[in-house]
């Protein structure tokens, strides 16, 4: 094996751990909502707007990162260690939070800072590899994956109350920055940094692979941040035990790491927009029927939550792929963000209606407002496949 093929693997793996541990904090208050609930005597939608305002703060800071070419201009793996501080220190706050108002300030800037965590990492990762970048791309995605899964097994492991899940979770993603810092560095096919231009997201937006990669994006993120949202408190409603439930959401988000890795190496091998659409079909499918099995037996309704979130978000990697391997080499970061915080405002609409639709109508209904949206992304990677701009 070459040095060039063990240097690959190893930032691969420093990579994915340290994603793995800075994306901790992004499902931090939804692992414990129950106690928020309690302590805080939150309605619904306030406990929807804890994890929506996430959302907003990294759509936020994908802006300003976009439109200053920041992540363009700050190397990818100082601007994660930056970004990681930033993450750990503002989810930390909510600790020191009296009720909502000032968790929902410390939230918002949560989701700001980690803005300046995952695009940067990919870009990162893209710098090490041309051949084998969706199987890459896949990996990173899956650790993100698995570390917004991880307060939820902090929260089954039982002893802890929220202050200090929150504060682990903290630490972890403090320590996921710092690992960067010490252990990865850039690849040979990084690009030195750009000047400021923004005309750069104009040249970015009229690129016919960019909009249809982003048009299936967009489809992919109206289904999986609702998803992980509200499954853990999906399977609250299923099982009797409140650890069970939060192991269960362990397991369904976390498995979708092993998806990500599965579609990505089948992207290399066929193509993005193939891996992509099949991903999903099944996770479109789930979407349908999950929801009214509620009341089925708890082996079967977990068995359907694994292959939903086995699938969910096995096609991610594959639209940050195509936008790498198409953008302006000098710009990549610029369109991955513009990309990411588009999806992310997308996300705001489902996290919130997911729960009034099952108020109203029950989890049926809740999950099926999901489907449309990886329905819409198989059209666009159809368009992207047999298209004249592949």
């Amino acid at each position: 094996m070459s040095a060039e093929v063990n240097g690959q693997q190893r930032q691969l793996q420093f990579l994915a751990v340290a994603l793995v541990l800075s994306m901790s904090t992004w499902f931090s208050t939804a692992a414990v909502l129950g106690q928020l609930r309690d302590q805080w005597d939150l309605s619904s939608s306030q406990a929807s707007w804890l994890t929506i305002l996430v959302q907003l703060g990294f759509v936020g800071g994908a802006v300003v990162s976009a439109t200053m070419n920041i992540a363009d201009r700050i190397p990818p793996l100082r601007l994660i260690l930056y970004g990681s501080i930033g993450a750990a220190a503002a989810n930390a706050a909510v600790v020191l939070a009296d009720g909502f108002p000032l968790a929902a300030v410390a939230r918002f800037f949560t989701g700001a800072c980690l803005a300046a965590v995952y695009p940067p990492a990919l870009k990162a990762m893209s710098s090490w590899y041309r051949q084998g970048r969706g199987m890459a791309l896949g990996v990173l995605i899956g650790a993100l994956t698995v570390g917004s899964a991880l307060p939820h097994l902090i929260n089954a492991l039982g002893g802890f109350d929220w202050q200090a899940t929150l504060l682990v979770a903290s630490a972890l993603t403090l320590a996921g920055g710092l690992m960067t810092a010490l252990l990865c560095h850039d690849g040979p096919y990084a690009v030195a940094s750009a000047p400021f231009d923004p005309s750069q997201v104009g040249t970015i937006l009229r690129d016919r692979n960019f909009r249809l990669a982003s048009a299936g994006y967009f489809g992919h993120m109206w289904e999986l941040y609702a998803m992980w949202a509200w499954i853990a408190t999906f399977y609250r409603d299923v099982f009797t035990s409140a650890r069970a439930a939060s192991l269960a959401a362990f397991a369904v988000i976390g498995v979708g790491a092993l998806g990500s890795f599965y579609a990505g190496v089948m992207s290399d091998r066929r193509s993005r927009p193939e891996a992509a659409a099949l991903a999903m079909r099944w996770s479109a499918s789930m979407a349908v029927v999950i929801g009214f099995l509620v009341d089925a037996p708890n082996p079967i309704v977990l068995g359907f939550g694994l292959v939903w979130g086995f699938w969910v978000v096995a096609d991610s990697a594959q639209f940050s792929t195509i936008v790498t391997e198409t953008s302006p080499a000098a710009y990549v970061g610029t369109a991955l963000t513009m990309q990411l915080a588009t999806g992310f405002v997308l996300t705001v609409f489902t996290i919130f209606l997911v729960p009034v639709i099952r108020d109203a109508y029950g989890w049926g209904w809740a999950f099926l407002l999901l489907a449309p949206g990886p329905f819409v992304g198989v059209w666009a990677m159809r368009a992207l496949r047999y298209g004249p701009a592949r």
